[in-house]
């Protein structure tokens, strides 16, 4: 991942206004992905790695109401699984990803998803970011999940620049103020596909755009 160039950092009560802005424009932020357990959005989360949300409803619509456990799934078997996720990509990959952590998740912790890190990302097809999306919207950690919208968000506007997501995210994590810890990732994602897009972004509707450091900022018309 290339980072955009640098914007200057922006001041601790500039980052309390810009994520005052965002909570007033959006209170209870949460993912865009369809889930109704800590397994449910477990799935859904190693099934959209380089897919849409959107793509990944429409596959787990189809998936949950026939098989939204660990044992459910195991019993569809790898191909059966991917009769239901063959619309997502690299569906061969995440099936055999998804079959083998059901299995794990069985035969080490009673069919539950753990609730720490180390154990999540030793799961098949777990990395950081999906471990952190988990912590933080199923159980409720304030952890910071940074995908391509947040690291671009946070370099553009100079909330917490860095040269990769893992140093994103440690700056991030001393920036954000604890009051808009639990709620910022989902902030960040939202108004990067919405609003920060990476071609073109739409800055004459940006609420944030004041504080922005960006300096490429798109015009009105």
């Amino acid at each position: 991942m290339t980072p955009p160039r640098r914007s200057p950092t922006l001041k601790r009560d500039e980052v309390v206004e810009l994520f005052s802005r965002l909570r007033e424009l959006n209170p209870r932020p949460t993912t865009e992905l369809e889930y109704g357990t800590p397994f449910e959005l477990l799935v859904a989360v190693t099934l959209s790695a380089q897919a849409t949300d959107v793509g990944v409803n429409k596959a787990t619509r189809r998936l949950f109401p026939v098989a939204n456990t660990p044992a459910a799934i195991l019993a569809l078997g790898e191909d059966g699984l991917k009769n239901y996720i063959s619309t997502i990509g690299l569906f061969n990959a995440k099936a055999k990803n998804v079959i083998a952590t059901c299995r794990i998740l069985l035969e080490r912790y009673d069919g539950e998803v753990p609730r720490s890190r180390e154990a999540l990302e030793s799961l098949p097809g777990v990395g950081r970011k999906t471990a952190n999306v988990v912590l933080n919207t199923a159980f409720g950690e304030p952890t910071m999940a940074v995908d391509t919208h947040i690291f671009r968000v946070a370099n553009r506007t100079g909330l917490a620049p860095g040269k990769d997501v893992r140093a994103v995210e440690d700056r991030l994590m001393k920036v954000v103020p604890a009051e808009f810890m639990q709620d910022a990732h989902h902030w960040l994602i939202l108004h990067g596909r919405y609003v920060c897009k990476a071609r073109k972004p739409d800055c004459p509707q940006c609420v944030i755009r004041d504080l922005c450091r960006f300096k490429n900022k798109t015009l009105p018309g």
